[in-house]
């Protein structure tokens, strides 16, 4: 069977969502905010960030200091539990490496062409196999958007598998862009394809050029997930970012993770936040 007929069946397999999706948003957040933001939650919110800095202006000094902050974090705020990951363009990742002494908090590296995604395959697959080289042991890659809106399905599909095998076992987070897709049935196959081609992570947004995260798109994102398990008992990640920044904002993602895919996923092996300033707010909300 031709490898492009595969992902048409895969597609196949879900039914379009259907309905008024922001209307089933609210209806979720009405049912469950005012039970989910407590303290507990907060700081489970906490330890579920990518703590990131993705600017032209990052140096080796400026990255350091980030990652100073996490290294005292423990110290600083014992009952708090740490970020789950410092995000930093390939180039840092050395510097993350150097300096970062807490063993459970993960190294993750944009990387294969981010933010557009319009380079060279070779180079998307180098530039992957460099990162985890130099240290990185999550990538974040952004979905071939140029194949994907011609609808070379095939074509998106062989450059996933292709930069999840350069990963050489790194988590590999496909970023499906949803800021620029459509609609909600254009959310889904793109995640679709993303699980079927080995992603360990589907996440919403670079939050650069296109608006970030929404939580229509996290409800679409988490049906597919719930679905993919349902058909094939593995569980896969989701990662909300891009304008994700304030406790009332990430609460309300939970709220959705909690209602779709249940309390499985509500752990930062699962569950994750692209965030810079989150951080900073979770705290002022919990010690608040």
């Amino acid at each position: 069977m031709h490898q492009i007929d595969k992902y048409h069946k895969a597609i196949s397999l879900y039914e379009p969502i259907e309905g008024d999706v922001t209307a089933k948003v609210q209806a979720i957040i009405d049912k469950h905010y005012k039970e989910c933001y407590t303290p507990e939650v907060l700081k489970l919110l906490y330890s579920c960030i990518d703590l990131t800095t993705l600017m032209g202006g990052d140096t080796d000094e400026s990255v350091t200091k980030m990652v100073a902050g996490v290294n005292d974090f423990e110290t600083n705020h014992p009952d708090i539990p740490n970020v789950a990951a410092i995000c930093v363009y390939p180039a840092l990742v050395p510097t993350v490496k150097a300096t970062l002494t807490c063993p459970d908090v993960r190294i993750a590296s944009v990387a294969a062409g981010f933010p557009a995604s319009q380079t060279f395959p070779e180079i998307k697959v180098a530039e992957v196999s460099m990162a985890v080289a130099e240290g990185a042991n999550e990538v974040d890659v952004v979905l071939n958007l140029n194949r994907f809106l011609s609808e070379d399905y095939d074509g998106v599909c062989t450059e996933i598998e292709e930069l999840k095998d350069a990963a050489r076992g790194a988590h590999l987070k496909v970023i499906i862009e949803s800021g620029l897709l459509a609609d909600p049935r254009q959310i889904q196959i793109a995640s679709i394809l993303s699980l079927y081609s080995g992603a360990d992570f589907i996440k919403t947004s670079t939050g650069k050029e296109y608006p970030g995260a929404s939580l229509e798109a996290a409800y679409v994102m988490c049906q597919t997930l719930r679905k993919y398990y349902e058909l094939h008992g593995e569980r896969r990640g989701f990662k909300a970012s891009g304008g994700v920044r304030t406790p009332e904002d990430v609460v309300k993602y939970y709220c959705i993770v909690k209602e779709i895919l249940g309390e499985e996923w509500l752990t930062p092996e699962l569950f994750r936040l692209g965030a810079s300033s989150l951080g900073k707010n979770l705290l002022k909300a919990i010690e608040g």
